[in-house]
């Protein structure tokens, strides 16, 4: 990867990715350039990574052969009018919010661009996220495997067709939020056991990385691994019992359709 790199925007989701490129080869902090809006910001970003750091987006659109937009969905129409004139033909446009299509940057733009609609998530902080990504007509298969490329150096990627990505957020870029609330709670139950919290955290983490990795690693259905934890008449199937009641799986189901009602009402 010796593609020079643009973040505009430098948030907690440009940190997790910024910090995920540099964990997989720190040579590259001289390749990649970000934004904020503030001096502060910037030198806090410039501090914690050892980056190039500006505070004008035109500079880091000039620099980018890759270019992220890391920005909420309605900041878009002005960053991009701000920085359109300043790109060139072969610069890649890569947005990471959700509910902006590929239609959206081509129409903002007013002219052909290379584009690549993205969502990715925290965990690529840790190396262990997981990114999905479609690209426009005008992008070439090298170019957009060099888009994933770099996703991968913090994590998996995925493509999708376009019209499934506002389903995206809910299974993968906000999911880390509701199993951080599971891990919350089992931790709360050991605690409430008697358990010490710091212990709750680590047994209750570890347990949904585990469990994580055996879907992953195995290609058994969840359900079939589920089954094998269950002994007859034993006390998983009695905590089974008790969330299917309290209606687990439904809550779930349903936190997910409200998170993509929202997403598609951001575009």
């Amino acid at each position: 990867m010796f593609k020079k790199i643009g973040f505009i925007g430098a948030g907690k989701m440009a940190q997790a990715m910024i910090a995920g490129i540099v964990k997989a080869n720190n040579e590259l902090k001289e390749k990649i350039m970000a934004s904020a809006a503030t001096e502060n910001s910037i030198n806090a970003v410039s501090e914690k990574f050892g980056i190039l750091t500006t505070i004008h987006n035109k500079e880091v659109a000039r620099f980018a052969d890759i270019l992220i937009l890391a920005i909420k969905p309605d900041s878009h129409p002005k960053i991009i009018e701000e920085i359109k004139s300043e790109i060139n033909q072969n610069t890649i446009i890569v947005t990471i919010a959700a509910g902006i299509k590929l239609a959206d940057l081509e129409r903002l733009f007013g002219f052909q661009v290379k584009a690549v609609r993205t969502m990715p998530n925290t965990p690529s902080l840790v190396k262990a996220g997981m990114s999905v990504l479609c690209g426009n007509k005008c992008i070439l298969e090298e170019e957009l495997i060099l888009v994933e490329q770099l996703f991968q150096s913090f994590g998996q990627t995925e493509r999708l067709e376009e019209k499934l990505m506002d389903a995206v957020p809910a299974i993968s870029g906000s999911s880390p939020a509701y199993v951080y609330m599971f891990i919350e709670a089992m931790a709360d139950g050991g605690v409430r056991q008697g358990i010490p919290r710091d212990k709750a955290y680590r047994l209750a983490a570890q347990a949904v990385l585990g469990a994580a990795k055996m879907v992953l690693e195995t290609g058994v259905h969840p359900g079939e691994l589920k089954d094998q934890v269950c002994t007859p008449g034993g006390a998983t199937i009695e905590a089974v019992a008790t969330l299917e009641k309290e209606q687990f799986r439904g809550a779930v189901l349903t936190a997910m359709e409200s998170c993509t009602i929202k997403v598609k009402s951001l575009g």
